[in-house]
């Protein structure tokens, strides 16, 4: 077997994104990956491709929020008692990166990351044949009160001011989009460009699939160490290759450390339950904000998840967190049918001003970082490609990265 130009670490969708990117810049590449395509995150999200998403999870009203709902071991947001230790220092960088200022940099920079990705996914989907896979169904926040809705309007605001389309909605009007919800809600905003993918893991696999049919190389292999000698970069002390890229999802911290970088990612253990199709007449994407979760709408079923679990890699999961979300989605959607589903736990990889890392190893170019999207790795999954192919090659990349640099940590 020749040897690659590149190898990337990770067949999650950042991953393969940009093996398939990299692949289209003329390089050969292969692809390692602990379990193989599409084994975690990109496998049970909630199919958004959130591009009105650019205020930054650490901000003034998630501290504001925080104490109650973490007095709710079910709710929105939990820290297992035996991990709150642990989180402690990722906690306290958090409470730092929602200052006011910090915030305002923050927004700037996931706008620019965001904006990119917008621009950069149905090239890069018409590139690869996967164009018939976008769905555009658009999503609608709901309100509980007039109290929720005006709560909300901060955010709006900062959302046009950087050019995003939405429509504050009365009760009728949200019936006209989406009939069959709860009378408790009573209003809503709708976003059209919040678009989604017929299915993730489906998705994920036929990355993976036209990547192998380009001549790419899957391996399922796990990645324990790294580190650079002279040209090459030496993995797990026995394989060389000249350039890699990091892009392991939750797990990428730990490697990085093996090159001195220490990267403070925590793991959002994020919950769902994918009932069948004809569970709900859905329309659109639902997003119960104050709540926390989702209702999205896939090729292959209804999805009910979200929530923010600050658990870490190692205890089993809580599926409790999911069937505590279908048993709301059942009174906020009084006709959903709850039976027949499958439930699912997966690893978000967060960092704590909620920027992902992009950028080279302190260790040298020959590593470059590509992980930490949090919520949004499939959102921002063509931008990490068009940067992580930018950085490899020696190119200016598209967007200024400095806010996203690994040592800004």
């Amino acid at each position: 077997m020749s040897q690659p130009d590149v190898i990337v670490i990770g067949a999650g969708v950042v991953g393969l994104s940009s093996a398939l990117a990299l692949q289209a810049r003329g390089l050969a590449v292969t692809v390692l990956d602990r379990e193989g395509p599409a084994a975690g995150a990109s496998a049970g999200n909630a199919s958004c491709f959130a591009f009105s998403e650019i205020m930054p999870l650490a901000s003034p009203s998630t501290l504001l929020k925080a104490p109650k709902w973490l007095l709710d071991p079910l709710g929105p947001l939990s820290v297992p008692p035996s991990y709150a230790l642990k989180i402690a220092p990722w906690m306290t960088r958090f409470a730092m990166a929602s200052m006011p200022h910090r915030v305002r940099h923050s927004t700037d920079a996931q706008t620019a990351l965001i904006d990119l990705a917008r621009a950069e996914l149905e090239p890069f989907l018409a590139a690869n044949g996967h164009g018939n896979l976008l769905r555009k169904y658009g999503n609608l926040q709901v309100y509980e009160s007039e109290k929720e809705f005006r709560a909300s309007l901060p955010t709006w605001q900062a959302r046009e001011r950087h050019g995003f389309d939405f429509r504050h909605l009365t009760r009728a009007e949200m019936d006209e989009i989406q009939p069959g919800l709860s009378p408790r809600f009573t209003s809503g905003t709708f976003t059209p460009a919040y678009w989604s993918i017929s299915d993730p893991k489906d998705y994920t696999l036929a990355l993976a699939d036209r990547f192998a049919e380009r001549g790419g190389v899957i391996e399922r292999a796990e990645v324990r160490n790294l580190r650079i000698n002279g040209d090459n970069v030496v993995i797990n002390d026995t394989r060389r290759v000249p350039q890699v890229v990091l892009a392991a999802g939750a797990f990428s911290h730990r490697i990085a450390r093996t090159l001195g970088d220490r990267i403070p990612l925590e793991t959002e253990r994020g919950y769902n339950t994918t009932l069948p199709p004809d569970a709900l007449d859905l329309r659109v994407q639902i997003t119960f904000g104050g709540h926390g979760f989702m209702v999205t709408k896939l090729d292959t079923g209804i999805r009910v998840g979200g929530a923010v679990e600050l658990g870490g890699l190692d205890a089993p999961p809580n599926y409790k967190r999911a069937e505590a979300m279908l048993k709301k989605a059942k009174s906020f959607f009084p006709d959903l049918k709850t039976e027949g589903g499958t439930q699912w736990m997966g690893f978000r990889p967060s960092l704590p001003d909620t920027l992902p890392v992009i950028g080279p190893s302190s260790a040298g170019p020959r590593v470059i970082y590509a992980f930490g999207n949090g919520h949004l790795g499939l959102t921002q999954s063509a931008a990490m490609a068009r940067l992580v192919s930018d950085l490899v090659t020696c190119q200016p990349p598209a967007i200024d990265l400095q806010p996203f640099a690994p040592s800004r940590f």
